[in-house]
């Protein structure tokens, strides 16, 4: 399903943070970080499947220079799973980070914007414009 044409046409659509439609949590083996995005509602896991890549996220962390990113899909939960290689300094016994078992990194995949219909988000939680 297309956010562009699931809902309506394009002026239907709207630009959110990831926050608005999904929540996160990262985790650490060694050097590589784990971080899980699991959409709120059923209807956001399209969404959140077409838009929130693996190209996507080593966008986000380029500035930590991964060596790999992957992707894995968990339907049933209505979720997607990242593997990010090489990005928390050698790990949590190595690092000398504030951060080094990456728990802050699920922020940034949140802060990733996504295209979603506007019928499909609450109208109760709208962001004010500005």
């Amino acid at each position: 399903m297309s956010p562009d044409t699931a809902h309506g046409e394009a002026g239907d659509i709207v630009e959110v943070p990831l926050h608005r439609i999904a929540h996160a949590r990262a985790g650490d083996k060694g050097d590589r970080l784990n971080v899980g995005v699991i959409a709120y509602r059923r209807e956001w896991y399209p969404v959140l499947r077409e838009q929130a890549s693996a190209e996507r996220v080593a966008e986000l962390f380029a500035h930590r220079n991964p060596r790999a990113v992957r992707r894995y899909e968990l339907p049933r939960l209505w979720a997607l799973n990242f593997v990010v290689d090489d990005v928390l300094e050698g790990g949590v016994n190595d690092a000398l980070n504030l951060d080094g078992h990456g728990k802050t990194h699920s922020f940034l995949v949140l802060s990733m914007t996504v295209r979603v219909p506007r019928g499909l988000l609450d109208p109760t939680k709208e962001e004010p414009e500005r």
